[in-house]
């Protein structure tokens, strides 16, 4: 891979990176700490929504992020390495 192409893969790497962990941010530090009184008005299967943020929310969030970033990654390496 020349050095532009690796460039260019790097960036839309931490792109990519930047995307995930700020959505991760917002659902664990956003919806299960500041934004906690105004979620638990909400009640969803009998528990407040704030609660369920703070203690498994952020917890499935992280997880599928995880697999959104394998998908993006495979198909970012797919895209930049068959342009040898």
């Amino acid at each position: 891979m020349s050095k532009n192409l690796a460039e260019k893969y790097w960036k839309k790497n931490l792109k990519y990176l930047l995307i995930l962990l700020s959505i991760w941010f917002i659902v664990s530090f956003g919806f299960g700490i500041l934004l906690i009184d105004e979620l638990n008005q909400i009640k969803i299967a009998g528990f407040k929504l704030g609660f369920w943020f703070a203690q498994q929310g952020s917890i499935y969030v992280f997880v599928t992020l995880i697999f959104i970033y394998i998908y993006l990654m495979n198909r970012l390496d797919k895209k930049y390495h068959s342009k040898k």
